[in-house]
């Protein structure tokens, strides 16, 4: 039965390219009538660019804009070092959001599936098995029966109200403003970061124009209530204690440090993901990346769940892994937008925290942390190595004269076993899994790797730590079911 994802943005993209990457029929909707112009984001991270690179479209992401080896948690004047990350991409890449998902849509539709522009979700009833969904087209209401719904329609997400999906967190405090605008003297105003009289102002060059971020003095009778030039350029020039001239305004918008998460991703036959599922300070510029992670993660469920083949427990285990990856993404943004604040009191700490961070070992943790490479879910089964339930690295791969990669290996988004030693390994169950015999230059002492679609360890071993039968049969079982069949993939270009 098919799917229905409702949202075109990072999420919704992602999560419907992973299910027709998996053979399940998917349907994109999205209220408005086109994609907006408009964005707030400007980075894809690490982890994001390993998991298109696991896909095999990362390079049409490189190929747009430069990368930078450093970025901020939380002190601009300290930077972390990007490059002690253990990752194929130590670094982040400029890309506007719009661009993103240009490119996601572009993929998709080389997948076959097309966006549907003005369909709106109104309303949703489901039972055991499927969804009712109503959807407005202009003045016209239709319903469709389909199997699963995805919200991934933003923070305001119709999807998770419908479904009576709770969303609990801590409600704003403070305001900021954003303007992309043209500055009448170029000179007036430098990149980065501007100390004023009052605040701070942040400067991002963009292609015929800057963006402006600053601080709202108080929080706004009407948070909806739309910025105007007026204003923004009144605020400007408080903080800065002088006046600089802005002009031709493209968009004005204001955000806040709300920080909410919904208490269920998984309720029944609909699912979150992206922005519907969490909202947090914008600290990091985080939002697209997360989104990206939560739709590789639930993409291979819901797949398997559609077509009939989950293991118990499967589709929950979205909720369970990505609500505690949501949860730690709160904590740290909020952390940063704190350490933020231009308040006298903070600074002992903010010296503090920025004497610690120089530490190399601090700064490879706050890295990988900020950048999502450190993620690692609970692999259910007994284990020590390192890789367990981490996302596998990029290993490079000897199958017969092919010459191979784990990333190259995962490309069609299903599960990988490599028979990478001498060892002789149980005969694996039936699953829908691509079988390799290979060998890894780099690390002789493998002797098995099983990898879920989303590219994370499920089980391994190694000649100094050699895993048991059972685990594996364990491994299998709980993530990839028994009841499909197993073929062993051809070596690439073949």
């Amino acid at each position: 039965m098919k799917v229905m994802v409702a949202g075109a943005g990072p999420a919704g993209l992602m999560l419907a390219a992973e299910l027709a990457l998996a053979g399940v029929g998917v349907e994109v909707v999205d209220r408005l009538p086109r994609r907006s112009p408009f964005c707030r984001g400007f980075t894809l991270n690490a982890r994001s660019l390993e998991l298109l690179d696991r896909r095999g479209i990362a390079d049409r992401f490189l190929a747009e804009g430069p990368t930078v080896p450093y970025g901020m948690f939380a002190d601009p004047h300290r930077p972390l070092d990007l490059t002690a990350m253990d990752t194929d991409h130590p670094y982040v890449l400029g890309i506007a959001q719009t661009r993103v998902e240009e490119l996601l849509e572009q993929w998709l539709a080389e997948l076959g599936v097309a966006v549907s522009w003005g369909h709106e979700v109104i309303d949703l009833d489901q039972d055991g098995a499927g969804v009712e969904v109503t959807v407005r087209t202009g003045g016209q209401r239709g319903r469709r029966r389909v199997g699963y719904l995805a919200g991934c329609d933003g923070s305001r997400s119709a999807v998770r109200k419908l479904a009576g999906i709770g969303f609990p967190g801590t409600a704003a405090g403070t305001y900021g403003l954003l303007a992309d605008v043209e500055l009448a003297d170029p000179a007036d105003l430098p990149f980065g970061m501007t100390d004023g009289a009052h605040g701070t102002v942040f400067v991002i060059p963009r292609p015929g124009y800057v963006r402006i971020v600053l601080d709202e003095p108080a929080p706004p009778a009407d948070r909806d209530e739309p910025v105007r030039l007026a204003y923004f350029q009144q605020r400007l020039n408080e903080v800065l204690g002088r006046p600089v001239e802005l002009r031709d305004p493209r968009w004005l918008t204001r955000f806040s440090d709300a920080a909410r998460q919904a208490d269920h991703y998984v309720a029944g036959r609909v699912v979150l993901a992206g922005d519907a599922a969490h909202i947090h300070p914008p600290a990091g510029a985080v939002g697209v990346n997360v989104a990206l992670a939560d739709a590789v993660n639930l993409g291979w469920k819901l797949a398997a769940s559609a077509l009939g083949r989950a293991p118990a427990g499967l589709l929950d285990s979205y909720h369970h892994e990505r609500h505690e990856v949501g949860a730690r993404l709160l904590r740290t943004t909020r952390a940063q937008a704190i350490l933020g604040r231009r308040h006298p009191d903070l600074d002992p700490v903010r010296d503090l925290f920025g004497e610690l961070a120089g530490l190399p070992p601090v700064n490879t943790y706050l890295a990988e942390l900020a950048a999502g490479v450190s993620t690692r879910y609970d692999p259910r089964i007994p284990g020590e190595h390192p890789w367990l339930g981490k996302l596998t690295p990029n290993l490079k791969l000897v199958m017969g004269e092919q010459r191979t990669s784990v990333a190259e290996l995962l490309r069609p988004a299903r599960p990988v076993f490599l028979h990478l030693g001498d060892r002789a390994l149980p005969t694996i169950p039936d699953g829908t899994v691509d079988i390799h015999h290979a060998h890894c230059p780099d690390h002789p002492e493998l002797e098995g790797l099983l990898i879920r679609p989303d590219g994370h360890t499920a089980w391994i071993s190694t000649t100094t730590d050699p895993q048991p039968a059972d685990t594996l049969a364990a491994a299998w079982s709980t993530w990839l079911g028994t009841r499909t069949t197993t073929r062993t993939a051809a070596a690439p270009g073949d």
